[in-house]
């Protein structure tokens, strides 16, 4: 599938020439499935009968998808407070969820463990080389539609590998394009280890962009990202939501780690060539969706 990459409406854009590549129109609201069906195909490939991840929701619902494609049991582990609606699809796809762990790296702890206990292999989100390869695809459908190569691409971080795969399809056939991360500032942990160019520690877990909400990062990503990324901005929590409301008032239902896209596009210098943002995916809860829209002054900047 190619998803479909549009002119942003000139309410989005505010005079820039911005295009949105919409990776939200995808049966599961998200990019995620590029990326899950052919790992789990290769598990299940080596013979494995099942496959066990942790997530937020939007990895696990994809790996469970492409698990229930391929004949496969998936048992998907999210942390306490993890989207109802995404828990939910989950269900509806028949993974055995197993909720605990106060964030996504220590339910990944769990996961691995019972990964390990029963003999199955663990999918960690970010440290499969086949992500990386898949999420290429949709650097390569933007390059494909444009006339003019893009003056920056703008890519939500939260383990890092879609921007890692973005990164080497950029890199490879237009180095003239900016490549640029977004993360949130309560959840810094991809751009610290960016900037030091290696992994490291971060207490701060706390934003409400689930998609971007890690605290330990991943050693392979941060490599990747040393030779595939240009640059890294951060978005406080008010910017993500009123990127949020400001993709709602356009039409366009987002969730927090597209919101943080559009948001960090003020950081950027002018330009006359096409700034392009992902919108990774559409399937944010309700209660959320409406305190972005009328309330985005009640969280922290």
């Amino acid at each position: 599938m190619t998803t479909p990459l549009e002119t942003a409406p000139p309410s989005l854009a505010q005079g820039r020439p911005l295009w949105l590549k919409r990776e939200d129109v995808h049966e599961l609201g998200a990019f995620k499935w590029r990326a899950a069906l052919p790992v789990v195909e290769r598990y299940r490939d080596e013979g494995a009968r099942g496959v066990v991840t942790s997530s937020t929701g939007n990895h696990g619902v994809a790996t469970s998808w492409a698990a229930r494609r391929l004949g496969l049991a998936a048992v998907v582990f999210a942390p306490a407070g993890a989207s109802r609606s995404k828990l939910a699809r989950l269900e509806q796809l028949d993974a055995d969820v197993r909720v605990g762990g106060a964030d996504v790296d220590e339910a990944k702890e769990a996961g691995k463990a019972y990964a390990r206990g029963h003999g199955l292999p663990f999918f960690e989100d970010g440290a499969e080389p086949l992500q990386y390869e898949a999420y290429g695809a949709i650097g390569d459908e933007i390059l494909d539609r444009l006339e003019e190569a893009p003056a920056a691409i703008v890519v939500p971080v939260g383990n890092g590998a879609l921007l890692g795969g973005i990164g080497r399809a950029l890199g490879r056939r237009s180095p003239s394009t900016l490549r640029v991360g977004v993360a949130a500032k309560e959840a810094p942990v991809m751009a610290l280890s960016f900037e030091a160019r290696r992994p490291v520690e971060s207490d701060r877990c706390a934003t409400i962009a689930d998609g971007l909400a890690v605290r330990v990062a991943i050693p392979y990503a941060v490599d990747v990202l040393n030779h595939a990324a240009d640059r890294m901005l951060l978005v406080s929590e008010r910017e993500i939501a009123e990127g949020v409301a400001a993709f709602d008032r356009a039409g366009i239902r987002a969730e927090a780690a597209a919101g943080a896209g559009l948001a960090a596009v003020s950081q950027l210098d002018e330009t006359e060539r096409p700034i392009v943002v992902v919108v990774t995916g559409g399937n944010i809860d309700e209660e959320l969706l409406a305190r972005c829209r009328d309330e985005p002054g009640s969280f922290p900047d």
